[in-house]
């Protein structure tokens, strides 16, 4: 297959990372790969904001059709772009104190935060941060901690909703994770396979709550944890036809995007190697499979990975991007909302530090 042909490909069903601050020429070639649909970036690609720009407008230009480009940008300890005029973003965690002092401050000062995040990365030619964290504070996960807003469900779904309002007046959709929900399971999926052993009426009556309160309509799209609730299924959330499909899809009715968590974690190892874990994420019902840090991994998947990528996913991956043209970063710093909003973002990182 020659690349101009695969560059007219509608997106695909990887996504892919590269490995510094321009594209190689192999990289080039993986992007265009009728299976990729998106790119995620790490902090790594980032020596400032000049540099961003030109590798997202490269990776954007490597196909007919502009792939997805994401990033893992919530604020707190997961901020991938830290400087050359990026705000320092608060972890969500201000926001839910916040909220126990004045609830309709805190509501927004998130819609700010969000509004900050979103045109920030927007200006540098980012489409997608993988924002909010829904999950609960039950002050057991390793992981989690300060990523969550709050351990009341109907707290986390308020100020989520007011974080994605802010989002979107950027032009930003979000994605939702980790569900049905990570805060209760101590051990960190990065290296390690997460176990909670609560019922499904348990997990769905709290942890799930915000999903269904949100769904897809505000909630562009969701990321299942790695996570294994035996009471439910023996597989992880992830992987799980009965989690993505009967609980997520049918009985939540939620009808965007759906995103596997990151392949080469450790809590995805109980699926077998790569094509085995991408395989079961998709049966499950997963739109897009991540394959983050891996290179020599994208390719083995990309080489033998055998699945025709459903219309209505295509369609749903497509709603993800942008609706409208993002400003330039000169435009977006003279622009007076958002001044005024990046203002309370910091006072509010400034009186949680």
């Amino acid at each position: 297959m020659t690349a101009s042909l695969a560059s007219s490909f509608a997106p695909g069903p990887v996504m892919v990372d590269v490995a510094g601050f321009e594209l190689t020429a192999a990289e080039a070639g993986r992007l265009r790969h009728p299976l990729v649909g998106g790119a995620i970036l790490f902090a790594r690609n980032f020596r400032d904001r000049a540099q961003l720009a030109r590798l997202t407008a490269d990776i954007h230009a490597a196909r007919g059709e502009p792939l997805l480009i994401a990033v893992d940008h919530e604020g707190g300890r997961v901020q991938r772009f830290r400087s050359d005029g990026f705000t320092a973003l608060p972890p969500m965690r201000a926001l839910g104190r916040l909220w126990e002092s004045d609830p309709l401050e805190a509501m927004r000062v998130a819609t700010d935060t969000g509004r900050v995040l979103a045109a920030e990365l927007r200006a540098c030619g980012v489409d997608l941060s993988f924002t909010p964290v829904l999950d609960l504070d039950f002050g057991e996960s390793r992981v989690i901690r300060d990523r969550s807003f709050h351990r009341d469900p109907r707290v986390v779904a308020m100020l989520a909703r007011a974080l994605i309002q802010g989002l979107a007046l950027a032009g930003m959709s979000a994605c939702g994770k980790h569900f049905p929900g990570h805060g209760f399971a101590a051990a960190d999926s990065h290296y390690e396979i997460p176990v909670d052993d609560r019922s499904l009426d348990e997990v769905l009556d709290e942890d799930a709550q915000p999903y269904r309160w949100l769904g897809d309509a505000i909630l562009g799209a969701v990321m299942p944890a790695h996570v294994i609730y035996p009471k439910v299924d023996k597989s992880p959330a992830g992987f799980s036809r009965k989690w993505v499909t009967t609980v997520l899809r049918k009985r939540l009715q939620y009808g965007g995007v759906v995103f596997s968590d990151d392949l080469t974690m450790e809590g995805a190892a109980v699926a077998g190697d790569i094509h085995g874990r991408a395989m079961a994420a998709l049966r499950a019902g997963c739109d897009m499979v991540l394959v983050c840090n891996r290179p020599d991994l994208a390719d083995d998947l990309l080489g033998r990975l055998d699945w025709a990528q459903d219309p209505a996913s295509v369609a749903r991956i497509r709603a993800l991007k942008p609706k409208f043209a993002a400003p330039d970063w000169q435009a977006l710093t003279a622009d007076p909302a958002y001044r005024k909003a990046r203002k309370a973002v910091q006072a509010l990182a400034r009186a949680g530090a």
